[in-house]
């Protein structure tokens, strides 16, 4: 699906934008403890989405070092992209899904982390807080799907204003944020949320597709029982199960897709990239994947360290080098 680019520019909407000072990024070798986004913005019209009642949004800490930080963010109830801007933008867009296993999002990890990766590389990063699917909302299991699409579809309207190609813009998800991804890949032009505004009108297909450690499947004999559940239910029937496993519906026109897992992966089993890569060159859809032996799971950026997988970024950078993204 070819993208006009002086079409997608012209649609800009210019939507005003207060950026803040970005921190100084600490060493490689530690967590972001200080970084912060550039600037966030809500997903969704005010009024378009109406949060379950009871629900509340918080953020939980989970790392008790003071330089590494380490925090969840549960009960969504306003999705956003959290913005991180280089200083000489390259034009490229990448959007990343954190993983959670539809419980939470996770902010440093998966998140923050890879964002200030790719800023020091030019890339204009936008972090996705997505809504959960188990956190009571109407048509809770296509509510992550709804918010992908949105803010790929968003980013693509706010391409002159943050000075980035709307024909380069790159999705990846972690784990549960890579159930998240790779539903995309398949079902980016799903009819799955009433139109909010002008932004809707253009495609929620990304140029390119990652999946770092992906829950993809829900065929039991694989899935991740915690994300599965949360999505689809206990007990869902065929065609659900079906709807909602990327591997299954693969079509010629997905984006280019790159996958990334270890083998000792004792929580997401590799099987699940596996099966879509199986799934993808079966129809001759371009994908790149790298198993690795070692690295369990959730590794990000920083549990590699003395494994081969640590060269996992480069990788990635030389995969969206050669597809044009960078």
């Amino acid at each position: 699906m070819a993208l006009d680019r002086r079409a997608l520019l012209a649609a800009g909407i210019a939507l005003p934008l207060a950026a803040r000072a970005s921190a100084t990024p600490p060493p490689d070798n530690s967590r972001p403890a200080n970084v912060r986004p550039d600037a966030s913005f809500a997903l969704w019209p005010d009024g378009h989405i109406q949060p379950p009642a009871g629900l509340v949004e918080a953020v939980v800490q989970r790392s008790d070092d003071p330089n590494a930080s380490d925090r969840m963010l549960q009960g969504i109830t306003r999705p956003r992209l959290d913005v991180f801007r280089p200083a000489k933008p390259n034009g490229a867009a990448v959007l990343l899904a954190p993983g959670g296993g539809y419980r939470y999002v996770v902010i440093d990890k998966e998140g923050y982390e890879l964002a200030r990766w790719l800023k020091a590389r030019g890339v204009t990063v936008y972090v996705l807080f997505y809504r959960l699917p188990g956190d009571g909302w109407a048509n809770g299991a296509d509510v992550p799907l709804a918010d992908a699409q949105r803010a790929v579809r968003l980013v693509r309207s706010r391409a002159k204003l943050d000075r980035i190609d709307p024909a380069r813009i790159a999705f990846g998800g972690f784990s549960a944020g890579g159930q998240v991804a790779t539903s995309l890949l398949t079902r980016f032009d799903a009819k799955v949320y009433a139109p909010a505004d002008a932004a809707d009108g253009l495609s929620a297909r990304p140029d390119a597709l990652a999946g770092f450690y992906p829950v993809v499947s829900m065929d039991p004999v694989i899935a991740h029982a915690v994300s599965r559940e949360k999505l689809i239910g206990a007990q869902p029937d065929a065609a659900r199960e079906k709807l909602y496993s990327p591997e299954r519906n693969v079509r010629p026109d997905q984006p280019p897709l790159f996958l990334l897992h270890a083998e000792d992966d004792n929580v997401v089993k590799v099987a699940n990239s596996v099966r879509l890569r199986e799934a993808t060159r079966g129809i001759g859809a371009p994908c790149e994947a790298h198993f690795f032996e070692r690295g369990g799971h959730g590794f990000g950026l920083m549990k590699t360290a003395g494994l081969p997988v640590a060269i996992w970024p480069e990788l990635l950078w030389n995969w969206l080098a050669s597809h044009k993204i960078v």
